[in-house]
């Protein structure tokens, strides 16, 4: 066999795997979404903790609510923040309401700042969707209340780095 075979076969069998691992994906995290509202919190924990290890976005926002709130696994909130902010990073609008709420209302972890929690529901208010309506009208409150005290110089600072911000690969 020779070599231009050889990779039209291995690219062949990496396109037919694609299709089954977004499958898997899309039928792990349905089950532990269900897991979550049985109060399943060990399976649910256990799936989001696995694809969030692979780098999946919404895996880390989930699991970091889970340690946020301690359902499921021990209440760590420097734990929370860390999966947030790789969440956030990657361009998921939850991830950035969440890191942006802890950066301006959060108890203490990350240290709050203002000009950062400014700049994360910025970019939280312009990812959401139709569907997260509610979510995305809450973030504005949560920004307006942020910019009653801040500066004209700190808010034009988080403008600034919202605008220059880019998202990361997992």
């Amino acid at each position: 066999m020779n070599i231009r075979k050889l990779l039209v076969i291995i690219v062949a069998l990496f396109a037919a795997a694609a299709p089954v691992m977004a499958q898997t994906l899309e039928a792990e995290m349905r089950q532990a979404a269900g897991a979550y509202e049985r109060k399943d919190m060990a399976t649910a924990a256990r799936i989001w903790k696995t694809w969030a290890d692979k780098g999946n976005a919404e895996a880390r926002t989930l699991l970091g609510a889970m340690y946020w709130s301690g359902e499921g696994v021990s209440r760590n909130h420097a734990e929370a923040a860390r999966l947030y902010l790789l969440a956030a990073n990657q361009g998921y609008a939850r991830a950035q309401n969440d890191i942006g709420f802890m950066y301006g209302f959060g108890e203490g972890i990350p240290p709050r700042n203002d000009v950062e929690a400014y700049k994360w529901l910025t970019l939280a208010i312009a990812g959401y969707t139709a569907k997260n309506q509610d979510r995305r009208d809450q973030a504005i409150k949560d920004k307006a209340a942020l910019a009653k005290r801040m500066t004209k110089a700190q808010v034009a600072e988080a403008e600034r780095l919202a605008k220059a911000w880019k998202p990361t690969a997992p």
